[in-house]
Formats: C-alpha cells, sequence, structure tokens
C-alpha cells in the first residue's frame, strides 16, 4: 500500500476521498502498541514498515502531531531515523525526495544489456524479483525524484534524527536496523557494492542511455502483456512510476490508472493493497474439486453451479503466448490458466 500512495503522489494522481480515509483506517488499525509497524500485520515492528506506513499516512493526509504519527515516529528516532532501512524502502524514499539516491547500493541497468550467458543477467532473475528490479533499475538509473513539496520538506525533518544536510548518505548504503536485519550481507557482497558503486559514474552517457531504453522497452512490454495489471502489485505501482516519468501525458501511463482499483480491497480494517488482482480461477478449480470429492456433483441442484464454473473456467485459459518470449526472457503460456484473471494471464511466470 505504500508504494502505491508514494507512486500516486509522485505522478499527481489523486485518490478518491473515500479511499484515502480508508486507507488511513487500516493503517491506524495496524499500528503496534511500541508505535511501529510489521512488514506484515501479524510482525514485529520494523523500520522498513514504520517508515513506510509513517510516509504513506502523511500523503493521504494524516497531520504529522497526530497521536498515530507520533508514536510512529518515537519508534523510528528512538531506533536511529529511516536510514536505519531497508533498500526497498530507501528505494521508495528516495523516489519521493526524501531520501538520496546516492545512499542506495547501485542498481545499474546496465546489468540488462550483459550478455545473457552470465549467470547474474537479470533476465534469469525468479520471475517476481526481475519484474521488480527492472523498473527499479530504471528510475535508479534516471536518479528520478519527485520533486521538492512542502510535504517532502517536512518528511526530510520527521523521519530522521540529525538534519537531512547533514546524512552521510555514502555511509547508509548497508545502514539496515536490527529489527530489518534477516540475513546479514556477506563480505563479499559488501565489497562488490563498493566496486560498481566506484565504477558507476565512469559509465558513458550513450550507455546509460542504451541501457534505459532497453529496460522501457521491457516495461512496457510487461505493461502490455498483463494489461498493466502487471505481475504483483510492486512493479504494478513502479512500472506506472516509469510511464510517467517516460510521458506523463502518454497513453502508457494512462492505461495504468485504471487498473490501480484491481488490486484495491476493503475490509472490516480498512483499504489495503493486495498481493495480486485476485486468486478467481484458482478458488474456482479448488471449488470443484472440493464439490466432486464430496459427492455433492451427483446432485441435480448442484449440476448448474458445476457448469457454469466449467464455462468460466473455459474461458480464462490462456490461448496464446505473449509477444517474443525469449527476447523479453518468458515463458509460454498458450494452453495453461492464470492465478486470477485473464488480465494478468500469468504470463509473466512461468505456465501452470
Amino acid at each position: 500500500l505504500p508504494g502505491l500512495v508514494i507512486a500516486c503522489y509522485v505522478t499527481e494522481t489523486e485518490l478518491p476521498a473515500e479511499h484515502r480515509a480508508e486507507m488511513l483506517r487500516y493503517l491506524r488499525n495496524h499500528q503496534n502498541e511500541d508505535g511501529g509497524t510489521g512488514l506484515h500485520i501479524e510482525g514485529h515492528s520494523t523500520m522498513f514498515g514504520t517508515s513506510l506506513n509513517y510516509v504513506a499516512a502523511r500523503l493521504l493526509g494524516m497531520a504529522a502531531d497526530d497521536p498515530h504519527c507520533l508514536r510512529a515516529r518515537a519508534f523510528m528516532h528512538g531506533r536511529g531515523g529511516a536510514v536505519n532501512n531497508t533498500s526497498w524502502a530507501k528505494f521508495w524514499l528516495a523516489l519521493l525526495g526524501v531520501y538520496e539516491w546516492r545512499g542506495i547500493n547501485p542498481l545499474p541497468p546496465e546489468m540488462w544489456i550483459l550478455p545473457y550467458w552470465l549467470i547474474v543477467h537479470p533476465g534469469r532473475f525468479w520471475c517476481h524479483c526481475r519484474m521488480v528490479y527492472l523498473p527499479m533499475s530504471y528510475l535508479y538509473g534516471k536518479r528520478a525524484a519527485c520533486p521538492p513539496t512542502p510535504l517532502t520538506e517536512a518528511l526530510r525533518k520527521e523521519l530522521y534524527v540529525e538534519p537531512y544536510s547533514e546524512i552521510a548518505w555514502e555511509e547508509q548504503r548497508n545502514n539496515c536496523g536490527p529489527a530489518d536485519m534477516y540475513v546479514q550481507h556477506h563480505p563479499l557482497q559488501d565489497l562488490l557494492w563498493k566496486v560498481v558503486a566506484a565504477a558507476e559514474p565512469w559509465i558513458p552517457a550513450w550507455l546509460r542511455r542504451r541501457a534505459l531504453s532497453w529496460c522501457a522497452d521491457m516495461i512496457l512490454h510487461e505493461d502490455g502483456s498483463t494489461r498493466h495489471v502487471d505481475i504483483g502489485p510492486v512493479n504494478k505501482a513502479i512500472n506506472m512510476v516509469c510511464c510517467w516519468y517516460d510521458d506523463p501525458h502518454g497513453e502508457a501511463f494512462k492505461a495504468h490508472l485504471p487498473r490501480i482499483f484491481d488490486y484495491l480491497w476493503l475490509a472490516e480494517d480498512g483499504m489495503k493493497m493486495q498481493g495480486y488482482n485476485g486468486s478467481q480461477a484458482w478458488d474456482t478449480a479448488f471449488a470443484v474439486q472440493a464439490i466432486a470429492a464430496s459427492g455433492l456433483g451427483e446432485e441435480a441442484e448442484v449440476s448448474p453451479i458445476l457448469r457454469k464454473a466449467h464455462e468460466y473456467l473455459d474461458a480464462s485459459q490462456v490461448r496464446e503466448d505473449c509477444p517474443e518470449v525469449e527476447r523479453y526472457y518468458r515463458h509460454i503460456s498458450n494452453g495453461a490458466w492464470p492465478f486470477s484473471t485473464q488480465d494478468p494471464a500469468d504470463r509473466s511466470r512461468p505456465a501452470v
């Protein structure tokens, strides 16, 4: 949810007032007793969850002196401020303009134009990893950041213990608080980051342009192949920002806007962003199997239900591959079924 809220703020996309109110209710309902917020609603408080949910609350209209914000700030400041954070949190904060890009380990888009036979080529990554780091590397390569606003200037003061201008950003690249540190970096990994960071200023401008152009092409392919739903909520929000930076008035960006609502879900605790746009085909298939296993399929009144389920599953089958599967590091999907609907058609992942 915070990523979507940040993406909407950066792209000057206004969410409906009713949506903002329900999102704020959700954020209030899941603040932990210590003032922080977890990686998920049952998790211990982390700097990642607290800082991004704090930013989301402020962007949605919550005042800085609201008790919710006061408790969250106390949690963050008591643990050194938002510099003690994860790489994804630093990415979102940098995109918003409340963290400096030089405080992030490099995400060079040139990785995408390396020979594919190299084991480190991003095209070999797991699909969810690949499709998130693709737009991240694009925005990193452009050093895209929201222009300063009174609210972002206020957030620069609220998120950190020390003055924003005095933070040694390069020293924060591997800085991560203990609550967020699940696996310690290997020293060789940190050394590799240092080497890449030192080499990046020497990358020729023409090579950076070529890499960004190829990344933009792959982003558009992902959007088109999934009808702008994308493989999940994270790259959905980041891809939308990429399209906006490419052309804020273009059709590629405009096509993203109505698909935002595919991910939003209103429940008793407020409005949240789902991990996918649903599980319709998955649920239907399991429901049919349960009916068959129970013997209810023999009942006359159940027959119409099974007939409709069959019609739905037949209509949900993917009947084509996405264009140029090998060029864009995709799997075949013709004849497979999606997890949810025909819109994303799961064509970013292996067919099932």
